[in-house]
């Protein structure tokens, strides 16, 4: 944690610069002629990413600051996914080039499952119920534009809704002289101007710096978010707060208000998510694969921003007729939330039904590994195959929308989802070391 963070700091003006093209300007005259003393100890054949969040959605890494962050914990393989937006792409894939990392593109959406058998359950959204977050993977570079287009309405929808959660979140800090401007306070903390999304987590981290403007690290703060804003904070969130050397502080304050407060000020999302079938749609047109993003109920979070809460576990074979009916074609989860029991559940349920399992850390926090150790688990090591697969079908894709991984030409050819996986992982590894 210590090493994240002083690389944080010491790269955050240089790989943050708000200019994309200064950003990788700066990266190149890091990396240049360093790359041996560089690299990290240890760079594992486990070590893959597919759920990298950029400052594109809620970060506190631009394309090319996560780049750097991957390389330098050993990531062999990274992947962007932003909400709503995949406008941060090229930049990753540029930045990947820069340091030798193979990527891949995604994005993530919350779609309305309303017209499904799933109408009125909690899927995998703490917030609101028939509302899923689902994610397209494998985006080819030439379909950027299209899934952008797609995305840029609900992105506006979206800001409605900041607006009007936003003054409710006032009347509740109101007793306090506290208030939130969205255009002062919370606009200029995104990349909206460049295709960039705005979410809760926006919201609350505008907020996080407004309580550090006002109160003293440590006791103070705490006191306010105990006993003025009635929170109960974690013990490992307490000890963060506890430190007032801490460089991290407000992700820290934000993880606390995105467990309880969200709650309090949010607003249902109805106009800004797509019906779950458009989604599909859009990802079987643009030769990418379209991925149901399993959560489980949660006992502890990893980062503390979510309550234990019960989700899709009580109805799996359910939602397993239900996507399958739909037409998605994978599914994701993240071993680091997840119990074994969980696991082993879903992958009988990916095989009984025939989906391509896919993982990745879900990053936004500093606190978090780019690492998952829990990947050197070999019954988890078809998610390794799962990341070069997914480099290898992008490739293929970008050159043929037919040549895809889940096109009717390449199921026709190699009806054998296992053996499917593998002829892509073994291209993407060879064209890899082609270009190196």
């Amino acid at each position: 944690m210590i090493e994240i963070e002083r690389e944080i700091v010491k790269y955050q003006e240089l790989l943050n610069n708000r200019d994309s093209e200064k950003r990788l300007d700066n990266l190149i005259s890091i990396f240049k002629g360093k790359k041996a003393e560089l690299l990290p100890s240890e760079q594992m054949d486990y070590y893959i990413n597919n759920h990298i969040h950029t400052t594109f959605s809620f970060s506190c890494y631009t394309p090319t600051m996560s780049i750097w962050m991957a390389f330098r914990s050993g990531l062999k393989t990274a992947g962007i996914m932003d909400h709503d937006t995949i406008s941060g792409a090229r930049e990753f894939v540029m930045a990947g080039e820069v340091v030798g990392i193979p990527t891949t593109k995604g994005t993530e959406c919350r779609a309305d499952f309303s017209k499904t058998p799933l109408k009125g359950r909690r899927i995998n959204n703490p917030d609101q119920m028939s509302i899923a977050y689902i994610a397209i993977h494998g985006i080819p570079d030439n379909q950027i534009d299209r899934i952008n287009a797609f995305f840029a309405p609900y992105r506006e929808e979206r800001n409605k809704r900041n607006l009007l959660m936003i003054h409710r979140l006032n009347e509740i800090l109101e007793p306090f002289s506290l208030s939130l401007d969205f255009n002062i306070d919370v606009l200029p903390l995104s990349y909206s101007s460049e295709g960039g999304t705005i979410t809760e987590r926006h919201i609350i981290f505008s907020l996080a710096q407004k309580i550090m403007a006002k109160f003293s690290k440590g006791r103070e703060i705490i006191d306010f978010l105990q006993n003025k804003l009635k929170i109960e904070i974690p013990k490992k969130n307490l000890t963060y707060l506890e430190d007032r050397n801490n460089n991290l502080y407000a992700y820290d304050i934000l993880n606390v208000l995105k467990s309880t407060l969200v709650e309090q000020f949010y607003i249902d999302a109805n106009t800004e998510c797509p019906d779950v079938r458009d989604v599909l749609a859009l990802a079987d047109e643009t030769g990418s694969i379209s991925t149901y993003a399993y959560l489980g109920d949660i006992a502890e979070s990893v980062t503390g921003d979510k309550k234990a809460q019960k989700f899709e576990d009580d109805y799996l074979e359910l939602l397993f007729d239900v996507i399958e009916k739909l037409g998605f074609r994978a599914v994701t989860y993240m071993p680091t939330r997840n119990s074994m029991s969980q696991i082993k559940r879903i992958q009988d349920l990916c095989k009984r039904y025939g989906f391509f399992q896919i993982s990745g850390e879900d990053i936004n926090s500093p606190r978090q590994s780019f690492i998952c150790e829990t990947l050197k688990n070999r019954k988890l090591h078809n998610l390794v195959d799962a990341a070069w697969a997914l480099i290898g079908h992008e490739k293929r894709a970008e050159e043929d929308l037919d040549e895809g991984l889940f096109s009717r030409k390449t199921i026709e050819k190699y009806p054998d989802l296992d053996k499917r996986i593998q002829i892509f992982k073994e291209e993407a590894k060879n064209r890899v070391k082609e270009k190196a």
